[in-house]
């Protein structure tokens, strides 16, 4: 309901300011500072004290008797303090805030009519996903979720480099080794790991290996990608043998954070249909184009590039950023707006990319590049490095589900252990909450700085981390099974007539204003495109639901019934609050803990 209540708070400023002829361009809508006693506040005062010659707090006075409460439907009064016009919620609001949050689908707003494609991860297919690559689809799938929730249509697309000079090389040393001649086993028993052996091989062979039989396997890597680029159907064939077994693999590792995807857009298809050609034609047309040594390229000066871009090799082959450009001009044509989620090494490469978009014609106003900073584990922290691989992100979420699983272990007792838990649960909370505080710990930074995953912070039950608000979650769950009413669907149960101004306490009025603010954090978080934001929400959401637990109890012999259906309620939309906004993290919300 918040934004509700915003949308008649901008109303009535509106209409306080036009009865004093004054301008209503911007309103200060805010949220107020922690020492200002209200919902919803406007410093516009601030911007008026000149124009109107006098002192903030009287303008803040004056605009405050404009407003006739009588008429308005989620204020209940309009105070000021100092320059604050604040607006303090009706019982209205608080009822009906209530109510909207026991709903399931709390906090997705309305249809925007907009299409959105988020691509992200497109780690290239050549062997198991890289721990410091780990950022990528967890912050382009809780970016995806956001914007799903705020209401766009969302297509989550993996850009698969199936045609560059990895895939060629991949493609021969698949070919041309033997498993005997491989030197290790398999780290892990699927596809990508067994066939990331032929990869190294093969690249260890090309460096190393004799010189003769080294010119020969290099001719036969240019002879792969001379026939990808004139779109051999045979020559396709060969590579997504290789490309698309690996991939499946990939795809199982990336299914564990969970990252999903609508579609695998391979590169090759923009060589296979021609605009690639095009794309090349219409560059080689272009007034920025140079040839040199044989080689085509843009010189990108306007644009602040120092840095050419060469778009054709010497020897007639298209480069990934040329592939790249069909790419983004196929997006173009089918949704409204493309993000692409992109480590801070590829920055470069986007404004390369975003300049000869516009070279070509397009609007770049619908494209945006979001920008991350490498995952990094410290020293000391129990995961060993395998000589030659690093750490995979598998084995980041094993360690992760091994420790949360000593750490539930820890704090069970053995009545819960024996009565109310079996092994199974605990092994699904483990996984619940080893992969939730992998994700949340990676989600709730600034996608720009670089961030050092540490064990003891990520799985700190007590400091603000995923079990931390994961706990809330179970223990609304808790209360909720503890009344006799099914979590997963309370509002069922929950009492017809729910009387909110029993909710009268600070810390029921507090917990209410927080639920409230969920759908506007989406909107802005959303329009920002920053997930983390959410994250801090859920950790003030888990810090107000706290006061209210230690104070206002539910099920309490001496709670009257009509104040225990009410704080019921209460339970059920705090619930389903922090379950949708556990949901766009990516991070499972536990039903036990």
């Amino acid at each position: 309901m918040f934004p509700a209540l915003r949308d008649e708070v901008a109303s009535a400023l509106d209409a306080a300011l036009s009865a004093r002829e004054l301008p209503t361009d911007d309103l200060g809508i805010e949220e107020p500072p922690d020492d200002v006693d209200s919902v919803l506040a406007s410093s516009v005062a601030f911007r008026l004290a000149g124009e109107v010659g006098a002192a903030p707090p009287q303008v803040a006075a004056e605009l405050a008797d404009e407003i006739d409460v009588d008429e308005l439907r989620y204020v209940d009064r309009v105070e000021t303090q100092g320059p604050y016009v604040n607006f303090l919620p009706s019982p209205t609001y608080y009822a009906e805030t209530v109510e909207a949050a026991t709903a399931d689908d709390y906090g997705h707003r309305p249809d925007r009519d907009e299409s959105v494609v988020v691509e992200h991860t497109s780690a290239n297919p050549t062997g198991p996903v890289h721990v410091g690559r780990a950022r990528n689809p967890i912050i382009g799938d809780a970016v995806a979720t956001l914007l799903s929730y705020a209401g766009y249509d969302v297509d989550r697309h993996y850009y698969v480099n199936d045609a560059g000079r990895q895939m060629a090389v991949f493609t021969w040393a698949y070919e041309t080794f033997d498993e005997a001649e491989l030197d290790r086993e398999p780290d892990r028993n699927r596809i990508e790991y067994d066939l990331v052996r032929y990869y190294r091989e093969g690249n260890a062979f090309l460096e190393n290996g004799p010189d003769d039989e080294v010119a020969a396997a290099e001719a036969e890597i240019e002879s792969i990608m001379q026939g990808l680029e004139a779109g051999d159907e045979a020559t396709y064939e060969r590579v997504s043998e290789v490309v698309d077994q690996v991939l499946s693999g990939m795809q199982e590792c990336l299914a564990r954070l969970p990252a999903e995807f609508d579609e695998f857009v391979k590169e090759t298809r923009f060589m296979r249909d021609g605009s690639t050609d095009d794309i090349v034609a219409r560059l080689q047309d272009s007034e920025v184009a140079e040839r040199e040594e044989d080689a085509w390229q843009l010189d990108l000066e306007a644009w602040g590039i120092d840095k050419s871009f060469v778009f054709l090799r010497s020897d007639g082959t298209s480069l990934y950023t040329t592939r790249d450009l069909a790419h983004h001009e196929w997006k173009f044509e089918r949704f409204d707006r493309a993000v692409t989620v992109l480590g801070e090494d590829q920055e470069l490469h986007a404004r390369q990319l975003a300049a000869a978009l516009e070279v070509l014609g397009n609007d770049t106003h619908q494209l945006t590049s979001m920008f991350y900073g490498w995952v990094n584990l410290p020293g000391g922290e129990g995961m060993s490095t395998r000589e030659g691989t690093g750490i995979d992100l598998d084995d980041l979420l094993d360690e992760a589900i091994d420790r949360a699983r000593e750490e539930v272990e820890d704090r069970l007792d053995d009545r819960i252990r024996d009565d109310d838990l079996t092994e199974d649960d605990i092994d699904r909370i483990a996984r619940q909450v080893g992969i939730g505080a992998v994700r949340y710990d990676i989600v709730a930074k600034q996608p720009t700085k670089a961030i050092t995953f540490e064990w003891d912070r990520a799985l700190d039950f007590e400091a603000q981390s995923a079990p931390y608000v994961q706990y809330v979650h179970a223990r609304c769950c808790g209360i909720l099974e503890e009344a006799g009413l099914d979590p997963g669907n309370a509002q069922d149960g929950l009492a017809t007539t729910i009387d909110t101004d029993a909710l009268a306490t600070d810390a029921e009025r507090d917990l209410i204003e927080t639920i409230g603010r969920f759908p506007w954090e989406i909107e802005e978080a959303a329009d920002d495109l920053e997930p983390h934001r959410i994250a801090t929400y859920t950790r003030e959401f888990a810090e107000t639901f706290n006061a209210f637990y230690r104070e206002c109890p539910v099920l309490a012999d001496d709670v009257d019934t009509d104040t225990r259906d009410a704080r019921l309620a209460l339970v059920a939309a705090s619930k389903h609050t922090m379950a949708n906004a556990l949901d766009v993290l990516g991070v499972a919300p536990p039903r036990s803990m």
